[in-house]
């Protein structure tokens, strides 16, 4: 039984023996076949797993501006790697290692030199292949410096390497941030950056990279793909006009705590959009571009009394005989109306249908849709489809709402829908969409898309351009467009929004407040709104702004909304020069004497007419340098122009040239580059010469030169004529304040005095004295006060030039050297004494200016 045993257990260890045995020599077998049968397939397999192509990001296109300054762009940035086994002996020398670890140290200004030194020694003995000497990214001007340092300076042979990260840069920072837009690494974003992701991304490379410890390091075998950069974006926006509606917007949305607002400024006839603000109130309590409420879901709400005039649009095609002056009762400002009480903030009585939309009346905006569209509700709501207002626009970026329009076939239409959708409510629209709507009134009924995004261009090389788009070429009649045309101006000049009607402009409008649905129910928060054109009589621009849930006590859009609609309509009036031109037109114009034109160098005579703005013939037709004026008169005075001859004695050699009528130095110039000596008496300009013109004339000879003064007359006239003063219109509308004090100093000590003989004497004014006057050319004269800039006051009479003396009272009119604002002044002289006679001047000329009034909105 125990031999047994044991023979069981024997055979037992010897086949587990065995086992081991066959398996190690299996092993050993396994081995031997891998690294001598297979080796070359396994190294191969290992090297294209830790060599392989990887793709190289393409720098992202540009956005830029209407007037191509850049609003986004890609900048270069580095991470700095390195390769210890590239560089040779001859280059990682102990004193080059220790260059180098001193100027990283101090560059990078985390690490002493010595720890520097440390790890480029450490990295070297272990036969590393990558490290990253440090995370921070640097600049492409620190790349270029750190590319001269010791072992770098090598280039690859220095196993220094580069690694390019591309980074987005704003220039004006937050302005437009959320139209702008972004991307992030799940490609997902918003704005611009997002709609055009495939435009601006361009196409990613490949190049070779070497899997290491630590990263990836690149292989520079020659088999790179390089990366096509993105196409840049020029976008319709104006970016002093942008930043101009977000300071407005901000200004109020801090004034009445705001949730949130927005605001778009967009050109009429094409729809370009110039400006989009949307700014909400963060957690911190500050505001932040956050959302695109201007076209997006968040934006979309009840507008409100805006809606107000497609309602009404409505009413006047529906009867065309209906006209503005057409009585409306609204009753004591609560009444029944479509099964629901509508209520006014006033009671307003019996008014005009152009009343109902300036005072913005709930009831009356209800009766009259009421009793035109009642028997068929689905006619308005047709008409409502006519404007387009239950479709989305089309716009170029993406995320715009749709607009929900309420159909009688719907499932929640009930018998107050109807009145209760005519006032702005059981709809929403996004505020571009109510935008398109009031600029297509605008625009003579015709509707165009909103666009943003003007090109898409290569370099200067435009790949595709987009054109207005037209989605309505008449919306309504030219009768109603003429008639809603006329509520909106109302509005502004009579209406709710009175307050920010301006003195040099018009605008047309309607302003907007609406309850907000929480939780089932309206409540008492409101969302306010002004939505109009600019100028009211020629429309160019087109503007929308809502501020949601203002919380300071003013709730109406004529109290939060307009002021910010005026307040961008004024910068946009400001930067816009067509505009200017009919408020330059009112503005009196000054004339100012230019200086003489006689004779002289011929390029210096051209500059100086053409900085002063007098065109004509500045130029002689042979390229002389020398060139004399053509008429005895300044023809400059007369046309405005000035017409010069070429000077034939200058170019005769041998012969005395005439230099009567230049400066000092020119005459100076000419003699003495012909070996003449001169001899001058007086300044100015020559008069007379000893030598006459044409006369021979030897090198070594003198000349003898009597100047007169041109710039301030002697009080005896010399025999040289007396100089003709040309005269210009300057228009002083943009002179700086801060100027006016300097420009009254240097007239009052360059202007001369009229004889008292021939000064006029212009209608006294307050106490009796006579203002500062204005001779014309024909001998008339008018004061110069403050009638000028005050509307009301009358133009001063004119009166005939007599012998007067001066006044013994003070004057109260100011000078227009002051700016209106300084007053004239004369002594006071005894009654018995006469006054002393002044010596003769010359006549000075002036130009009478009637005393204009300003004209109001």
């Amino acid at each position: 039984m125990k031999s047994s045993v044991k023979k069981s257990i024997v055979t037992r260890v010897r086949l587990a023996f065995l086992g081991v045995m066959l398996f190690s020599g299996a092993i050993a077998w396994k081995i031997s076949r891998i690294q001598y049968q297979e080796g070359a397939k396994w190294r191969a397999l290992e090297q294209e797993r830790r060599i392989s192509y990887q793709p190289v990001p393409a720098t992202r296109g540009n956005i830029y501006s209407d007037n191509e300054s850049i609003m986004a762009t890609s900048l270069p940035f580095y991470r700095v790697a390195w390769d210890p086994s590239v560089a040779s002996d001859a280059l990682f020398t102990s004193r080059a290692v220790d260059s180098l670890a001193r100027k990283l140290a101090n560059f990078f200004q985390d690490r002493s030199a010595a720890e520097y030194r440390r790890k480029l020694l450490d990295a070297r003995r272990d036969h590393e292949r990558y490290i990253r000497l440090n995370s921070r990214q640097i600049n492409f001007q620190e790349k270029k410096e750190m590319a001269t340092w010791p072992i770098f300076r090598a280039k690859r042979r220095g196993g220094v390497i580069f690694e390019k990260v591309d980074k987005r840069f704003r220039p004006f920072g937050g302005l437009a941030q959320r139209t702008v837009g972004f991307v992030n690494e799940e490609s997902n974003g918003a704005g611009l950056e997002y709609t055009f992701q495939r435009q601006l991304a361009g196409r990613a490379g490949e190049a070779l990279f070497e899997r290491v410890p630590g990263g990836l390091k690149p292989v520079y075998d020659g088999s790179e793909v390089k990366p096509q950069a993105g196409y840049d974006i020029k976008t319709t926006l104006d970016i002093n006009l942008q930043d101009g509606a977000e300071d407005a917007l901000y200004k109020a949305l801090v004034a009445n705590d705001a949730k949130y607002g927005c605001a778009i400024l967009m050109e009429v006839k094409t729809g370009a959009i110039k400006a989009v603000a949307n700014l909400g109130k963060a957690t911190d309590g500050t505001y932040k571009e956050d959302y695109n409420y201007a076209f997006a879901d968040q934006g979309r709400t009840e507008p409100g009394s805006t809606f107000k005039l497609a309602s009404l649009m409505a009413v006047l095609e529906a009867d065309p005989s209906l006209g503005l002056e057409d009585k409306v009762n609204t009753g004591p400002g609560r009444m029944f109306i479509g099964g629901a009480v509508k209520t006014d903030s006033h009671a307003n009585g019996i008014i005009t249908v152009q009343q109902v939309f300036e005072k913005s009346s709930n009831i009356g905006v209800a009766r009259l849709v009421q009793e035109h569209f009642s028997g068929n509700p689905t006619q308005y709501t047709d008409y409502l489809k006519k404007f387009g207002l239950d479709k989305p626009l089309g716009f170029q970026m993406h995320g715009e709402a749709l607009p929900y329009v309420k159909d009688p076939k719907d499932r929640s239409w009930s018998r107050t829908s109807l009145s209760t959708m005519s006032i702005g409510y059981e709809l929403k629209l996004a505020p571009l969409q109510t935008l398109a709507f009031y600029n297509s009134v605008a625009n003579g009924g015709v509707k165009v898309a909103p666009m943003i995004v003007k090109e898409i261009k290569e370099a200067d090389q435009v790949i595709e351009s987009f054109e207005p788009r037209v989605l309505n070429p008449q919306i309504c009649s030219e009768a109603t467009l003429r008639k809603v045309r006329a509520m909106l101006e109302g509005v502004v000049l009579e209406g709710t929004a009175k307050a920010i009607r301006p003195k040099d402009y018009t605008i047309a409008g309607k302003t907007g407040t609406a309850w907000k649905f929480k939780n089932g129910q309206y409540t008492k928060t409101y969302s306010t709104s002004f939505c109009g054109y600019f100028p009211a009589d020629k429309p160019k621009y087109s503007c929308i702004v809502v501020i949601d849930s203002p919380s300071k006590g003013r709730i109406y859009g004529g109290d939060v909304a307009a002021p910010v609609f005026r307040d961008i309509a004024d910068r946009t009036m400001a930067r816009d020069q067509a505009s200017q031109r009919p408020l330059l037109a009112r503005v009196p114009a000054r004339r100012t004497p230019v200086p003489l034109v006689r004779a002289g160098l011929q390029s210096e005579i051209a500059l100086v007419c053409e900085r002063i703005g007098l065109p004509g013939q500045t130029r002689a037709t042979g390229g002389e340098d020398w060139v004399r004026l053509a008429a005895v008169r300044d023809t400059a005075s007369v046309a405005r122009t000035v017409s010069l001859s070429p000077d034939a004695s200058a170019t005769r050699p041998g012969r005395m040239p005439d230099v009567r009528g230049l400066t000092l130095r020119d005459a100076l110039f000419m003699l003495e580059n012909r070996g003449l000596h001169v001899q001058s008496a007086g300044t100015g300009r020559v008069r007379a010469q000893s030598l006459a013109a044409g006369e021979p004339v030897k090198r070594g000879a003198t000349v003898s030169l009597a100047l007169t003064p041109t710039a301030t007359i002697a009080a005896t006239p010399l025999a040289l004529p007396e100089p003709e003063h040309t005269e210009i219109e300057e228009n002083t509308l943009l002179v700086p304040a801060e100027m006016d004090s300097h420009v009254a100093k240097l007239a009052k000590a360059t202007r001369p005095t009229a004889k008292p003989a021939t000064a006029p004497r212009a209608t006294s004014n307050t106490k009796g004295t006579k203002p500062t006057e204005r001779v014309g050319e024909k001998g008339k004269a008018t004061a110069t006060s403050a009638a000028r800039s005050t509307a009301k006051e009358k133009p001063t009479a004119e009166k005939k030039p007599s012998s007067a003396k001066a006044s013994n009272s003070k004057s109260t009119a100011p000078t227009s050297a002051k700016g209106n604002t300084e007053k004239a002044k004369t002594e006071k002289k005894p009654a018995g004494k006469k006054e002393k006679p002044k010596a003769r001047q010359p006549e000075t000329h002036f130009t009478a200016q009637p005393a204009g009034k300003t004209r109001n909105g």
